[in-house]
């Protein structure tokens, strides 16, 4: 298949390129540069050889007969692409936040303005891509909103148990979450240079991130039942998430575990891991796969759920190719096992 990456400079395109140079079913992805971006070559991520950037125009994919089209771009020029992206009948696989939500008021925390009825109908059809999720929707889709990567943390742990109903919402979910640094893009900012990550660790945006409303909206949560929290770790890559809920039952260690196996019986990229042993980010690291473990307290009430993911991969390009499997109905693992 014929794919076009546009953004394959920053982390999340550089990584989705990797994956894309080696996938058995798909050509060697034309990659594009948005306006203003003067770079005509691009070093592979694979051996490091020149791979050729393009500017971007509709025109040329239309010459190179391309099928997908990847948008690892700012939220507000996926805004403003899709729309004309479905009206030429390409699929898109947009790794932006500019279609995950459906809430205005969700919504309102990106730097795009909203356009009327033809966006509020692209938003309506946009599938939110979680294949573990929404695996039987993927197929028909014409674009995936790629979640983001801190809520594929947190919503791959609790929706088995919110789908059976565990969890006492009454006392509030607590989100803790840690990320790499790579998590907040490539542009350079004083809070991400190197002398202010190395040897620190500190937390940011507390009650204001903008993935809050994206766990809340997938997992039809209130706002005043969970409390996220995000963290910039000293390290590249990689998401640690633990995650605390009080059950409305006493259960046991088997239970919870039954509870996880069942929900992710036919889910090959999620690992689950009985006490004591619990999720790492080096086990995950450069990986597709999303690690769950927990701790149950000796009241078999409060429970900690840990979860792993890269950012990079599960967080975002990885996670894109494994929709882009599912659209095309071939496996999901396709090109993503080492």
């Amino acid at each position: 298949m014929k794919t076009a990456v546009v953004g394959a400079t920053g982390y999340a395109g550089a990584e989705l390129t990797r994956l894309l140079l080696r996938h058995p079913r798909v050509c060697a992805p034309l990659l594009l540069s948005r306006q203003g971006e003067c770079a005509t070559e691009l070093a592979s991520p694979l051996d490091g050889s020149m791979l050729p950037l393009l500017p971007f125009s509709w025109k040329l994919l239309q010459e190179r007969e391309i099928e997908l089209l990847f948008l690892a771009t700012p939220h507000e020029v996926s805004r403003q692409w899709v729309p004309e992206a479905l009206r030429r009948g390409l699929r898109v696989v947009d790794l932006s936040g500019a279609w995950r939500l459906r809430n205005p008021e969700y919504r309102a925390v990106y730097p795009f303005k909203e356009n009327g009825a033809e966006e509020d109908g692209i938003t309506a059809c946009a599938v939110y891509g979680i294949p573990e999720l929404r695996r039987n929707e993927l197929p028909e889709a014409q674009l995936v909103a790629n979640p983001g990567c801190y809520p594929t943390s947190v919503i791959l742990a609790l929706a088995p148990l919110l789908s059976r109903g565990l969890v006492d919402l009454s006392q509030g979910i607590v989100c803790d979450c840690k990320s790499g640094v790579s998590g907040a893009g490539k542009k350079p900012t004083a809070q991400t240079h190197f002398v202010e990550t190395a040897e620190n660790f500190r937390a940011y945006a507390a009650f204001t991130h903008r993935h809050t409303g994206e766990i809340l909206e997938q997992l039809e949560l209130e706002p005043e039942q969970l409390t996220f929290s995000a963290h910039l770790l000293p390290i590249r890559r990689g998401i640690l998430s633990s995650i605390y809920v009080r059950l409305n039952r006493s259960l046991t260690d088997n239970a919870v575990e039954t509870c996880l196996r069942e929900f992710y019986g036919g889910s090959r990229f999620v690992r689950v891991f009985r006490p004591p042993r619990l999720p790492e980010i080096q086990f995950v690291a450069h990986t597709n796969f999303c690690d769950l473990g927990w701790m149950l307290a000796p009241d078999g009430v409060r429970l900690m759920i840990v979860s792993c993911i890269d950012n990079l991969v599960k967080g975002a390009a990885g996670q894109a190719v494994q929709n882009m499997n599912l659209m095309c109905g071939w496996s999901e693992c396709e090109g993503l096992l080492q």
